[in-house]
């Protein structure tokens, strides 16, 4: 099968190339997925460079979330037939033909959604719903705060946390524009601050007049650590996806920590327990892939596609990633 590959194992985005990889067979209990469409990650960057080996036994090739058709089947599997049409998690392998995935990895998709915005709800939508419900723990009336608000992951938080009652969600992110489209969309976030030209601690203390928030999702680490400490209220909880501005904190005052009683929890998907996974994605389904559209759809959630890229422009998609210039999630369609 053609798989985008790495020249030299690691490197940058010109290293990226579509070559020859071993089609895989399914296991017992695996069905192989012929791939439409699949979406970016950051972590994939960071794999691409050496950074983010995947976990142990999977596969080397990036990606982590796809859509695609079931064109065969392991003989443990009862609940798909070939030809079904499905959208799914793995542990690696997604920038290819073909994938072998675990039948408890994938959901059916829904005629409403396309190829592409089916290939954006796998990694981003179960991530968020793992933050702030399951870890998280929102409840109806919290306040809540996104960082890196206009990322996959940030915008669908956002939406989230509306949809399970947050009184007010605040997001943070780098320009006017995408607080200006953060702002108007459906369900958006309610209040934002750009961290680049604002104290956002600030910000969060007058939009809830002083209690701070209850449930903060974090991707940036060090340089966002004590304002999110100032930004929490009393046995508020944070959760940790990512460490984008570094791993080190200094001269920090941790007394927040035990005056306000926080709960600071990391968290990651990718590396968890395949039983582990397989529950998230069955609550999950039941409880919030009915309410998912398309952007010009009419439901509560909505996939928020910035562009899509035919995977022989592999090398393009991930600069724009890196560049920071998405809002919403870039996506690759095999072609």
């Amino acid at each position: 099968m053609r798989a985008v590959l790495v020249k030299d194992g690691k490197g940058p985005a010109e290293n990226l190339y579509i070559g020859e990889a071993p089609t895989p067979s399914p296991e017992d209990t695996q069905v192989l997925v012929k791939i439409k469409a699949f979406g970016l990650n950051r972590m994939d960057t960071m794999q691409r460079e050496g950074k983010y080996p995947p976990p142990a036994g999977a596969s080397t090739i990036l990606g982590v979330e796809f859509a695609g058709v079931i064109s065969a089947l392991g003989s443990g599997v009862t609940d798909w037939n070939v030809g079904d049409e499905v959208l799914g998690l793995a542990a690696g392998g997604a920038y290819a033909e073909f994938i072998a995935v675990h039948q408890t990895h994938i959901i059916r998709k829904p005629e409403h959604l396309t190829w592409a915005e089916a290939s954006t709800v796998p990694e981003i939508f179960l991530t968020a719903f793992q933050a702030l419900v399951v870890i998280g723990g929102i409840k109806d009336h919290d306040n809540v705060l996104v960082h890196a608000g206009a990322s996959g992951v940030g915008v669908t938080a956002i939406q989230m946390a509306r949809v399970y009652g947050a009184r007010t969600v605040t997001a943070t992110t780098s320009t006017q524009e995408k607080i200006d489209w953060l702002l108007n969309l459906p369900n958006g976030a309610t209040h934002a601050a750009n961290y680049k030209t604002q104290n956002f601690a600030d910000v969060v203390k007058e939009v809830t007049k002083g209690d701070g928030v209850n449930v903060l999702i974090d991707f940036v680490g060090q340089s966002h650590f004590a304002k999110n400490l100032q930004s929490l209220a009393v046995d508020g909880r944070m959760v940790m996806l990512a460490l984008l501005s570094g791993t080190v904190i200094e001269k920090t005052d941790l007394a927040p920590i035990l005056r306000k009683r926080l709960r600071i929890e990391g968290s990651t998907l990718r590396s968890r327990s395949l039983e582990y996974q397989a529950s998230l994605i069955d609550r999950f389904r039941r409880e919030v892939f009915p309410k998912i559209t398309g952007e010009k759809g009419d439901g509560p959630l909505r996939t928020y596609i910035h562009k899509v890229y035919p995977w022989t422009e592999i090398q393009a998609a991930h600069q724009e990633m890196e560049a920071d210039k998405n809002s919403g999630k870039i996506i690759a369609e095999v072609v």
